[in-house]
């Protein structure tokens, strides 16, 4: 069984993915407090399901990509057997941590979305930093930008630790802290090959819960 929060088919609003129809998974539970944080009400709602229920609802959908988020979905063990089955089913899986626990425990076929927490969430020191040995080229690292100090710091990650030539870098910016625009600008000026990535769910639908 899993802790569900949310169970929902829309389209996926964050990674290079963004704009596919998707079905969404949402758990509950998380290890982190970001102080921006938009899914709070993930911490501790939710609903048991099986894995079978599961995979019943998303199989209602004309749709193989299925993205698994929280809430934080690795402090779920069984998220592990969730992704395998859905593997070998034949969808593709996401699956959005927040890089405080290990990544490695993941099937390989897996698209891992790490987070790489910005020093503006006030949970930089819970960094897994070792997750960074287990990136693949297909998966994806994505920073949550709030202000040019948080912008500056991602740069520097991402040069002491190579993370353009290990996998796709997201900069994504705070929801209505940080302008796109102004985000954008800094990523031009300074040339940095990393992909601006907007929250597309929230620019269509705004911030509510089940898109």
């Amino acid at each position: 069984m899993l802790k569900v929060n949310e169970l929902f088919y829309s389209l996926q609003g964050d990674t290079s993915y963004m704009g596919y129809p998707c079905v969404i998974i949402r758990l509950t539970g998380c290890n982190l407090r970001c102080r921006y944080c938009d899914t709070q009400y993930a911490y501790t709602e939710g609903k048991e399901y099986s894995i079978e229920k599961i995979i019943s609802f998303i199989s209602r959908f004309r749709t193989n990509l299925v993205m698994i988020t929280g809430g934080e979905p690795l402090l779920q063990k069984k998220v592990v057997t969730l992704t395998e089955r859905l593997i070998t089913t034949g969808y593709k899986v996401l699956i959005e941590t927040n890089g405080s626990l290990p990544i490695n425990i993941l099937p390989d076929k897996v698209v891992r979305i790490m987070d790489i927490k910005c020093p503006g969430s006030g949970m930089s020191k819970y960094m897994l930093w070792e997750n960074i040995n287990y990136l693949k080229k297909e998966d994806e690292v994505k920073f949550v930008i709030l202000d040019y100090n948080d912008y500056n710091w991602a740069k520097d990650v991402i040069n002491r630790y190579g993370l353009l030539k290990l996998s796709k870098v997201l900069f994504s910016p705070v929801f209505k802290k940080l302008d796109l625009r102004m985000l954008a600008d800094w990523i031009l000026k300074d040339e940095l090959n990393v992909r601006l990535q907007p929250q597309l769910h929230k620019i269509i639908w705004g911030e509510k819960r089940g898109v």
